[in-house]
């Protein structure tokens, strides 16, 4: 009660904060008619003298009235867009490391120019991320213009590019591209095999548009490089043949095979299932008679199993994928876009290809992985831009500490937001879809219509169709022509039909684009003509904003509100008329899997027959309220994949920062000698026990491991025979002075310069192989970490003891590598050492995946992190059997030297 009257007297903290920006936006005004007196080379000098006051140290807080000030004149200049006070307001909060809510249409594209232009002064480079290539793309060569007019140049990065040209586009002062791009470009920076391969320079600062779409909506699952394993793939077209002689159940009482949990994403055995599967495969010939599927032995026909279950039970052709020229091609669930070359991982995208009866290709393991979470939080400022955050403002403070500001409008808004009609069937609300249309339509009046699947999308057009009303289709199979489709989507009487629309990037203006309009007439058009398009395009505009505006219709809710907003926002943009409806059934999926029973057993009270429909605030907020039990329980797993990385983040960085050193150290000898001196050391120890007697040593043990190992012959005992006063240290010492001679004698046949290649090149490539064995272990201990409940031990802290034990045995296995593969090496010519190198970077086929945020929902109770990585398939494990009785700590010794065991080789071990 007290925080409301405090708030009414002093307004909240977004009045305040809007109140403190409108003073300086006071301050950039009263700059402009001075700015608009300046002359061409006047203006562009501004960025030279900029810089220059930043240099002398000026701080970029101080120059952000001129900056703003210059860039608002440049783009007045270059492109005729002024910029807004409003848009300047959004321009200062995305400079203080904040995320700025701007309704679509308020040009967010625009302000990101303020800041962008602000923090490239420095010299230290920009990021500005978008959702997809076409957006970064089309921004950088938008944007360019202005940036390039005051002496600031663009890089654009996306797929498909070489390294030259990613390091190229990195150097520039403002570099456009994907999140994906970015992140991978990072984590190949960090599998490099020498300065000149890596293409970024630093994280400086980010501007991050669609803020909500890629660090909470991407944020579920990890991005991962990859590479191929030795997996026979033939093992899932056998099961996949088994899958259809399953039933479902209905319930969890019904009889039947397995059970769908479609609201955890899930597919479970049951015990009548677990029976008819062994005797499927024992038929197949995949499982020895008399043997269970839970045997360790059978680890990976399990795994196999359950790839095929989800991808037959979960996974829907033309809606989480489509089949394209023989691939399964995975539709994007956010955006309806589809993502050639990702691919979902656990074996479950070899299940889908078995599936659908394509080519199989090879399981991956994980070679490198970061999450979105703490990949941006590496940078030392990050900002970010959206029509919709404020929901998620809790989100963006926890995690990335970033705080979200609600930008006023530069217009009143004057959508009507219309309520939700429900149906009771699916076909009862597509029929009421296709009226509403039709009245759009004979009103002259555009239409989008938001589909939630591409099966929904097709099947209203196929409708569409047979009336004759003409209509343009929007969705991941065609997203190649939707600049074109969108531009138009504003004309009298158009009907749009698109998947998601979240992310698009493009405005829908009524009345068509004026821009694609000019662009037909080509560049030598007259400007009668052009006046001529303008004349027609201001009567169209007018027509259809007597008409009402842009009309959207949502064919179901999405499971976050956030999406829901984002297709609404696409009408009423810049005070434009416009509405909003929204058409849901009882099976719809939200519907069905949340709120289904409720609002069926109020229809029927009501007596309501098939084709009616209610329309209740009730019943909005019934669906609200299931929308928010989803996002809670995702909330909940992004929170969860952050915990668990963040473990394999402190590791990240360790390994990533020895790795950068080796790249930059011109000579790691020192470093080697260390490392050489304390493994010997430990060798010696294991088998010369520090402070025991002679007769305890093992020296027939250490001449072997010497030898074998480290390719030291060295006559141990000889040297004790003759030396009656050699004692531990000065055999220790003795070992040490040998593997130094055995340096410096292959320094002496390689040269100095070799040499250091050598040691540095084995460095690289041992830390390289070491770090992908550890990852596959974090991996299964990911996996297998959440039994630990059953023993009543908190999941998240045993897998950071296990793996901090794990990262230091693999620091150790590191060392004792890098020394043998040192000792061991030949000589070689500078000519075979850049072979091997070259074969070392071809032999890197990797993959780069980001796994469908679905897959992580699917794996939500049972692995922590989702689908980390497409890992090698665990080797089937037998059991360990001895070949003799176990010893006890009392009996003799089986050396022979009479001694208890506890006092002989018991002691040492």
């Amino acid at each position: 009660m007290l925080g409301k009257v405090l708030t009414k007297v002093f307004g909240s903290r977004n009045e305040r904060q809007i109140k403190r920006y409108s003073r300086l936006v006071n301050r950039i005004n009263a700059l402009e008619e001075e700015f608009q007196r300046l002359d061409e080379t006047a203006l562009k000098g501004k960025t030279a003298e900029f810089k220059e006051r930043f240099a002398g140290g000026e701080k970029l807080d101080d120059l952000l009235p001129e900056a703003f000030a210059t860039v608002r004149e440049a783009g007045r200049r270059v492109m005729g867009m002024r910029h807004y006070d409003v848009q300047l307001i959004g321009g200062m909060v995305l400079h203080e490391g904040k995320i700025a809510e701007m309704k679509t249409g308020e040009g967010k594209t625009l302000v990101a120019t303020l800041p962008v232009y602000l923090n490239a002064l420095t010299g230290r480079g920009v990021h500005v991320v978008t959702v997809n290539d076409y957006l970064a793309k089309r921004d950088a060569e938008w944007m360019s213009q202005l940036y390039g007019y005051l002496g600031l140049s663009t890089g654009i990065i996306v797929s498909g590019l070489d390294p030259a040209e990613r390091r190229a586009a990195y150097a520039a002062d403002i570099t456009y591209g994907t999140n994906n791009e970015f992140g991978f470009d990072y984590l190949r920076d960090n599998m490099a095999f020498s300065v000149e391969e890596q293409v970024q320079r630093g994280l400086h600062y980010a501007v991050v548009d669609e803020v909500d779409s890629i660090l909470i909506d991407e944020a579920r699952t990890p991005l991962i490089i990859s590479g191929p394993t030795n997996e026979n793939s033939e093992l899932y077209q056998k099961i996949d043949v088994l899958i259809p002689k399953l039933t479902a159940q209905a319930d969890e009482e019904a009889p039947g095979d397995y059970l769908v949990d479609e609201k955890n994403k899930q597919v479970l055995l049951s015990e009548e299932g677990h029976l008819h599967v062994e005797e499927l495969l024992e038929q197949a010939g995949l499982l020895s008679e008399g043997s269970s599927l839970y045997d360790v032995s059978n680890i990976g026909l399990m795994h196999h199993l359950n790839a095929a279950l989800r991808a037959h039970a979960l996974f829907q052709r033309n809606v989480d994928y489509i089949v394209r020229d023989g691939e399964i091609i995975i539709v994007d669930e956010f955006t309806g876009r589809t993502m050639p070359g990702r691919r979902w991982s656990d074996g479950l995208h070899q299940a889908v290809e078995a599936k659908e009866k394509v080519p199989i290709q090879n399981e991956n393991q994980t070679l490198a992985s970061i999450t979105f979470q703490n990949y941006f939080r590496l940078y030392e400022r990050l900002s970010g831009m959206t029509g919709t955050a404020d929901t998620e403002a809790y989100e963006f403070q926890q995690i990335y500490g970033l705080e979200v500001m609600v930008i006023p409008t530069n217009r009143p808004m004057a959508r009507d937001d219309q309520q939700d009609v429900i149906y009771i069937s699916a076909q009862e609300k597509f029929d009421a879809i296709i009226e509403d249309i039709q009245r759009c339509v004979e009103a002259k009046r555009p239409v989008l219509v938001g589909t939630a699947s591409i099966d929904t999308s097709e099947l209203l057009s196929g409708k569409l169709k047979k009336l004759g009303v003409a209509h343009e289709v929007l969705n991941a199979k065609q997203h190649e022509r939707e600049a074109h489709i969108v531009a138009e989507a504003g004309k009298p009487g158009a009907v749009t039909i698109a998947t998601n629309m979240a992310g698009r990037g493009t405005d829908i203006v009524l009345g068509g684009s004026l821009q694609a309009e000019l662009a037909k007439l080509g560049e030598d058009a007259d400007e009668a003509a052009k006046a001529k398009v303008r004349e027609q395009w201001q009567q169209c505009h007018d027509a259809v904003v007597a008409s009402g505006g842009l009309h959207i219709i949502g064919s179901e809710r999405h499971e976050s509100r956030r999406i829901d907003n984002q297709l609404r926002g696409r009408a009423g943009r810049q005070g434009d008329p416009g509405s909003t409806r929204f058409y849901l059934s009882l099976e719809d999926n939200l519907m069905r899997i949340f709120a289904s029973d409720r609002v069926k057993g109020m229809m029927q009270r009501l007596g309501m027959e098939k084709g009616e429909a209610i329309e209740s605030s009730w019943v909005t907020r019934a669906i609200e309220n299931a929308q928010r039990k989803v996002e809670g329980h995702n909330f909940d797993m992004r929170k969860n994949v952050l915990e668990y990385d963040d473990v394999a983040n402190d590791q990240r960085k360790v390994v990533y920062e020895q790795r950068h050193e080796l790249l930059t150290s011109e000579d790691v000898q020192e470093t080697i000698q260390n490392i050489r001196e304390d493994v010997i050391d430990a060798v010696i120890d294991g088998y010369v026990e520090p402070g025991s007697l002679d007769e305890q040593w093992d020296i027939a043990g250490l001449t072997e491991v010497l030898d074998r190992d480290y390719g030291m012959s060295l006559p141990l005992q000889q040297w004790l025979d003759e030396d009656d006063s050699m004692h531990e240290e000065s055999l220790r010492q003795r070992i040490q002075e040998e593997a130094q001679k055995v340096m410096q004698s292959k320094e002496a046949a390689f040269g100095p310069e070799l040499m250091r290649r050598i040691e540095k090149d084995a460095m690289l490539q041992v830390l390289d192989s070491q770090w992908k064995e550890h990852l596959a272990a974090m991996d299964y201990l990911r996996h297998s970490i959440g039994l630990r409940g059953y023993a009543q031990k908190d999941p998240k802290q045993e897998y950071k003891r296990e793996a901090f034990q794990m990262f230091q045995s693999m620091l150790e296995a590191l060392k004792r590598e890098v020394v043998a593969a040192l000792m061991r090496v030949q000589v070689i010519s500078p000519e075979s050492l850049n072979e091997m190198e070259a074969l070392q970077r071809q032999a890197q086929q990797m993959q780069f995946s980001h796994p469908e945020a679905a897959s992580a929902f699917a794996e939500a109770d049972g692995d922590p992190l989702g689908d980390p990585g497409e890992e090698a398939q665990a080797e089937t494990m037998q059991p360990y059997r001895r070949d003799q009785p176990k010893l006890g700590r009392n009996d003799p010794c089986w050396c022979g030297s009479g001694k208890k065991f506890k006092h002989c080789h018991g002691k040492l071990k």
